[in-house]
């Protein structure tokens, strides 16, 4: 779990052109995901993970799909529970998120190679 707000924001500073509206951004992988939830406490990241291990381990018996080896599977899962996207209010030319709130990066392979991230962002300036 790689809390990313600040690298996206800084790959996409045209956000801050917008008054109002919305960014979006998109994760183009089926074994990763993205998530919006507590920034400040590291310990959420690793309480999320573990307990998603535990929903979805790897190795079970009744997974078919095993070819590119026990974390993929559960993987694919795990980035379908989560999602591939996540929307973000922008107000004032910064994203409206709460106090707590950050973007997550989620992993889900053990060895995974780069990720690559589709920001969007549109509305008035």
């Amino acid at each position: 779990m790689h809390l990313i707000t600040g690298e996206v924001l800084h790959a996409f500073p045209e956000v801050n052109q917008l008054q109002t509206g919305i960014l979006q951004v998109f994760i183009k992988h089926t074994s990763a995901s993205l998530t919006i939830n507590e920034n400040a406490d590291p310990t959420v990241r690793a309480d999320f993970e573990n307990h998603l291990n535990v929903l979805v381990p790897e190795g079970a018996s009744y997974y078919v799909h095993t070819y590119e080896g026990p974390d993929d599977m559960p993987a694919h899962i795990k980035a379908s529970l989560l999602g591939s996207s996540v929307q973000i209010p922008i107000t004032n030319g910064r994203p409206n998120l709460g106090t707590w709130q950050g973007i997550y990066l989620c992993e889900h392979r053990d060895n995974a190679q780069g990720r690559k991230l589709v920001l969007t962002a549109y509305g008035s300036q």
